[in-house]
């Protein structure tokens, strides 16, 4: 299979020329140790994967000759699983002016990132990495940032097809894992089974010691159910027969694999009544139509979740163009005690980005007047509108656009 060009490529290079040490973080199979890997080649960089019984004992006994036996410039794959490495790499860190020397990938968060900010700050530099993106499948790489603006927008349809509902489900149901591009839907569904019985089993045995098989896999299934909903504990404690605080738990863990996204939402002292909750995503599309039992592309997008599925892969193509891109923005949704909701807030330099989801191609543009709760609270309102189906940008009003969703 030819390699896949990452986003991420362009700012991993960037933070190699500036860090001693890089870590990519994100779930499992997405590609971290295939970019590190290309990104490698041709240079006498050592690889040492810690999925390698000798390599992990030598490294959890001995750091020091683990490195004198896989001298730096290195990249070492799965490093959670020997966290003291990270005394040593630090002296590593130290003795050298030397960038880029340690690469690292990893997919457990929690106790990893912890250990990571304590005795690497200042010398690592942390990104993450998502399953393909619908751009990155497309071979695209857009030049202009997405800043919502009309001008953006048609400088980026200039380079793409038509939006086309059947195609963006098809992305939907596959989903961003690179194995499962292009196999037919046995494969797929092979893959997915193994990929929650191998890797996902395991990882929350060892990341949250949870051994309950049966009632993990039922809890899954009601994270499936409650896609791009605000997060209720109650419902999920109750679909895998289990209390509220192990759901809470259940749910951290799996935020930490990088297998549920929680977007937080908007939080201002300007706006007195917020809710608190998160809603809750799949990282990846293509295991949450796995686990809901959505057997081909056609049935899911006439089905009752498609919008669901449709604002679950705009919320993860967003976050995904924020991760990569040159500029940082934070990313929420807004919803008040009068149940008044925004679907997400992208929120840079201080200016708000207000955007609706909607799986037409026609929305209502009465929608954007829901916008006007920013200018209440004095926040400077930047380009939004609706991310929709629609072919092409139409402009709504001065600030806001219907914006096809293949543009972002």
């Amino acid at each position: 299979m030819a390699y896949i060009t990452r986003e991420l490529e362009r700012k991993f290079l960037k933070m190699n020329g500036f860090f001693k040490a890089i870590l990519v973080t994100g779930a499992r199979q997405v590609g971290k140790t295939t970019m590190l890997k290309h990104l490698a080649e041709g240079t006498d960089r050592t690889y040492v994967s810690l999925d390698n019984a000798m390599a992990r004992d030598l490294a959890k006994s001995d750091p020091v000759l683990f490195f004198q036996t896989y001298k730096p410039p290195i990249l070492i794959d799965e490093v959670q699983k020997a966290p003291e490495l990270f005394e040593q790499i630090k002296i590593i860190c130290d003795e050298t002016d030397e960038k880029g020397l340690i690469w690292l990938t990893g997919s457990q968060q929690y106790g990893m990132m912890k250990k990571v900010c304590e005795t690497l700050a200042g010398r690592i530099g942390i990104l993450e990495l998502y399953s393909l993106s619908q751009r990155e499948k497309n071979g695209l790489v857009f030049e202009e940032e997405l800043d919502f603006s009309l001008a953006t927008l048609q400088a980026r349809q200039r380079r793409v097809p038509k939006n086309d509902v059947k195609k963006v489900f098809d992305h939907i149901w596959e989903g961003g894992m690179p194995q499962v591009w292009g196999v037919d839907d046995e494969l797929r569904g092979e893959y997915f089974n193994s990929y929650i019985d191998t890797y996902l089993m395991r990882d929350v045995a060892e990341a949250g010691g949870i051994t309950d098989v049966v009632r993990f896999r039922k809890f899954l299934l009601g994270c499936a159910a409650l896609v791009s909903e605000q997060v209720n504990y109650a419902t999920l404690a109750e679909s895998a027969d289990i209390t509220q605080p192990t759901a809470k738990e259940w749910l951290r863990v799996l935020e930490g694999l990088h297998i549920v996204y929680l977007l937080q939402p908007y939080s201002n002292n300007a706006f007195k009544r917020l809710t608190k909750t998160p809603k809750l995503y799949f990282c990846d599309t293509g295991l949450c139509a796995y686990l809901s039992m959505w057997l081909t592309p056609d049935v899911l997008r006439q089905g009752a979740a498609s919008g669901h599925f449709y604002e679950n892969y705009v919320v993860m193509e967003l976050v995904k163009n924020y991760a990569y891109a040159k500029s940082k923005a934070n990313v929420t949704y807004y919803r008040d005690s009068n149940a008044k909701e925004i679907d997400v807030f992208v929120e840079e330099n201080g200016i708000v980005h207000p955007l609706e989801i909607k799986k037409s191609a026609n929305p209502d543009k009465r929608e954007v007047k829901k916008y006007s709760v920013l200018d209440k609270a004095e926040l400077e309102r930047g380009n939004g509108g609706i991310v929709c189906m629609c072919e092409e940008p139409i402009p709504i009003d001065e600030k806001n656009c219907f914006i096809p969703s293949n543009l972002i």
